[in-house]
């Protein structure tokens, strides 16, 4: 699938980031174009494989490029104002080469929560190209107004796109880690498993062709009819005498049956694994709408029998009767399983990021008031005696 790729605030230009790189080592050719967009020109220095040309820095005449602040009312005015700005990093994308937008943004900041719904609408608007969005959402541990962010910019931005990935802070941070590493290894977690599912079906001369392939428009289908989608992955190193290796080829009928038996189990063993286990955003894929399957691995260790078995259980577990599933053959040492969960409804977590969000709206609410009256108290003067400047 290729991909129009747009980092939204300091998070999403990293992630941006981060996929180049994964593009890189793995040849794979998923971003067919990276941009950048930040309020602050600190984090756009900071980037390190974005093309400094498509490294856009809105909102200069009203934060001086210093950021918005966590404000994302701002970063929503800012987006509107300068979204010409944007668009002119976008008209350099070579529109007729790609399969989507790919708008990336933490949603509990201000920049990239309260833009990337903004450019969504006008993306939307404009091309006739699916606009998907990768939300962010920010740990619990936070604090309340990030968390008030990520519910409302959520609630705007899954409106607003084609679809909404999501990836939970909250799911993957480790307690005792440091911020920086902490947002480091997740980032690498986002790559490595958007990586796979985008990354599937891109087929180069002289590669291994898939049994059943999957391409970019399973992976559209999958995710018309918009919501909210959560990826499960999982993956197991296979050696070389495993089944298909070279050994097997020196032996009888028997043993390439056993081959295929354990083949097989292999493969629905890592699909449960991969449904069941952390999800990008952790779910009950009971009543999801609709479903995904890539098998990725020496082609040698895929079958197709294990691929239906696979998308037969995930059929079972979803209720679902629109499961796609195929292979994709690649030389790496493991076979994985990525499993793409869309429509998802039963979400503990987005019921419990809204509570704690009202209640932190009505606090700062509460101590708005507060402050106004404080301050009249302060200052008041009872008898009327000062006369004030104007």
């Amino acid at each position: 699938m290729k991909l129009a790729m747009i980092g939204f605030g300091q998070a999403g230009g990293k992630i941006v980031d981060k996929f180049l790189e994964y593009d890189d080592r793995t040849g794979s050719g998923i971003v067919r174009s990276a941009i950048a967009v930040n309020t602050a020109k600190a984090d756009l220095l900071g980037l390190e494989r974005v093309p400094e040309e498509n490294r856009v820095l809105i909102g200069q005449a009203r934060v001086k490029g210093h950021g918005v602040g966590a404000d994302n009312e701002l970063g929503a005015e800012i987006a509107e104002e300068d979204v010409d700005e944007v668009q002119g990093a976008i008209d350099n994308v070579p529109v007729h080469e790609i399969d989507a937008f790919l708008i990336v943004a933490g949603l509990g900041g201000g920049t990239g929560s309260g833009g990337s719904p903004v450019l969504a609408k006008h993306l939307k608007r404009i091309y006739t190209e699916p606009v998907y969005g990768l939300g962010v959402l920010p740990g619990s541990d936070e604090g309340g107004i990030y968390t008030l962010n990520a519910a409302r910019s959520f609630q705007t931005f899954v409106r607003e796109v084609d679809n909404l990935l999501v990836f939970d802070n909250d799911a993957w941070r480790k307690t005792g880690e440091s911020v920086e590493g902490g947002y480091e290894e997740i980032n690498d977690e986002i790559v490595r498993r958007f990586g796979v599912l985008f990354g599937a079906g891109e087929v180069q001369a002289g590669d291994n062709v898939a049994e059943s392939v999957v391409d970019s428009s399973e992976i559209i289908n999958t995710l018309s009819g918009g919501g909210v989608s959560t990826v499960g992955y999982d993956a197991e190193v296979v050696k070389e005498h495993d089944s298909g290796g070279l050994l097997s080829r020196f032996k009888g009928e028997k043993s390439d049956d056993m081959d295929t038996a354990n083949t097989t189990n292999r493969i629905t063993s890592l699909v449960r694994k991969a449904a069941l286990g952390r999800l990008t955003l952790p779910c009950e894929i009971e009543g999801a709408e609709r479903a995904l399957l890539v098998v990725s691995g020496p082609p040698e260790h895929l079958n197709r029998k294990g691929i239906e078995r696979g998308r037969k259980w995930l059929e079972e577990q979803t209720g679902s009767m629109e499961v796609r599933g195929g292979d994709y053959p690649v030389h790496e040492p493991n076979v994985a399983a990525s499993v793409l969960l869309s429509g998802v409804h039963n979400v503990p977590r987005i019921k419990e990021l809204q509570q704690v969000a009202i209640e932190a709206q009505e606090n700062i609410d509460e101590i708005q008031e507060e402050s106004e009256e404080n301050l009249e108290t302060l200052v008041e003067d009872e008898e009327d005696e000062l006369d004030p400047l104007f």
